[in-house]
């Protein structure tokens, strides 16, 4: 594998080139008009314009990105997370265009990315799962019978996709009656199915997930878990590992679990496998994300792993670098989605940052996609970095990041940074005292 043309933008593609950097292998950057000055288009080895600013006119157009990585002598396409990286017939493109795809084969991308199949291959292979339908819903009235038989509250989720945009929580009968057409509509326009179906809500529930990475000889490793139960509008904000919340036991049940549902799909390549966590420590399988995760690097502080690296080494047909005895973690990391938005009402604050300054330090990791100056359209997600603190304890990391964003200093836009520092003086957080319900229940 000699150059790879990497399918994405920001801070994912900046770090998925200084991997290859260091593995000696040539990039190449595909990029919209609005991301011409971007510092990962500086930083590949060749970069393509393949449209106009709109996601649908530039990075959503697979037959643009394939012909780039053709004219460019690409091998392999990466494509990072978000925009096509679940899209099983752009794998099927590339690797019918005699090109490697980085990720699992299209075959599994399109088994999980349907939520009723995956939980039936789940339940299949022993792996819990939330009480809920076992198939689409046909009509409100079934949506109304399998409700009051679960019990309320419940998840109106689309088949085909996740996310805030993809799930509404239904309180009652009511509740459900008025999502219901909505929530079939969104589902064709976003994941171009309107098929939905309902799943028992956990209150007071944590979101873990398990990092998981196979090979194409059959070997399948756990990377330990990930707490990502800091979400606002069901997407995450704050992720970290070890989790402050599970018991020894329970997290070795978890790899365990996570290993057997990956084994169960025989998984090649990065992926992650989600859970919910009730109150007693139940768990029960969410969904599987076959692709490389943002909150990564998490993983990557407290094993010390280049997980990049290990996708492009799977995608070659090499084995795992380690297996499972041979893979530690040490210490405590935890990472802080900066974006360009108002810290209160969580809405999009796009604008040229005319200042951007932050203090490197020990166990500090900054994983950027602007610099000072750049500007933050309102083209894209708002990201603008992903900060990393690492400390041999829990206390340690949170007091880094508590360093770092006191002196953080950004200008020209609103950023969520006055948020973190609200959550890293809350005592609840402090102790590891926190639901996915935990910024929208209370002021922080």
């Amino acid at each position: 594998m000699q150059k790879i043309l990497i399918a994405n933008r920001g801070e994912i593609a900046l770090r998925i080139i200084k991997t290859c950097q260091a593995m000696g292998i040539e990039t190449v950057a595909v990029y919209s008009e609005a991301d011409k000055d971007m510092p990962f288009v500086k930083a590949a080895t060749k970069a393509v314009c393949i449209g106009e600013p709109p996601v649908n006119k530039s990075y959503l157009q697979a037959d643009k990105i394939l012909q780039a990585a053709i004219a460019e002598g690409a091998d392999a396409i990466h494509p990072g997370y978000g925009f096509l990286s679940e899209n099983a017939a752009f794998a099927r493109q590339v690797i019918e265009a005699g090109l490697i795809f980085i990720g699992p084969s299209p075959a599994t991308i399109e088994l999980m990315g349907d939520k009723i199949i995956s939980r039936k291959t789940m339940e299949q292979a022993g792996v819990p799962v939330v009480p809920g339908s076992g198939e689409g819903l046909k009509s409100m009235e079934e949506a109304i019978n399998l409700a009051e038989t679960i019990g309320y509250p419940i998840m109106l989720k689309a088949s085909g996709g996740g996310g805030g945009i993809g799930m509404v929580l239904c309180e009652n009968e009511q509740a459900l009656k008025n999502s219901y057409a909505s929530t079939k509509s969104r589902a064709l326009t976003y994941f171009g199915s309107d098929e939905v179906f309902i799943e028992k809500y956990i209150a007071n529930a944590r979101h873990i997930e398990v990092q998981i990475f196979g090979d194409q000889q059959g070997n399948i490793v756990h990377l330990f878990e990930r707490d990502c139960s800091i979400q606002r509008r069901h997407q995450k904000v704050i992720e970290e590992s070890p989790s402050p919340f599970l018991s020894d036991s329970v997290r070795r049940r978890m790899y365990d679990t996570a290993v057997k549902a990956a084994q169960a799909v025989k998984y090649s390549n990065a992926g992650t496998i989600e859970f919910i966590v009730d109150e007693q420590e139940n768990f029960y399988f969410l969904e599987m994300n076959t692709r490389l995760q943002v909150e990564h690097p998490v993983t990557e502080m407290i094993t010390g792993l280049d997980l990049v690296k290990w996708q492009i080494l799977a995608a070659r047909g090499e084995c795992l670098p380690l297996l499972q005895p041979e893979i530690f973690s040490a210490g405590h990391a935890i990472e802080f989605r900066l974006y360009a938005e108002d810290p209160v009402r969580f809405f999009p604050s796009p604008g040229k940052m005319t200042t951007f300054k932050w203090e490197e330090g020990p166990g500090i990791r900054i994983d950027f996609g602007y610099q000072e100056g750049g500007t933050v359209t309102p083209f894209y997600d708002p990201m603008i970095a992903k900060c990393i603190f690492y400390g041999e304890t829990r206390k340690q990391a949170l007091a880094a990041a508590e360093g770092f964003f006191h002196k953080l200093k950004i200008e020209g836009i609103k950023t969520n940074a006055p948020l973190f520092l609200a959550v890293l003086s809350n005592n609840d957080f402090l102790n590891g005292q926190y639901t996915t319900s935990f910024l929208a229940n209370r002021r922080v």
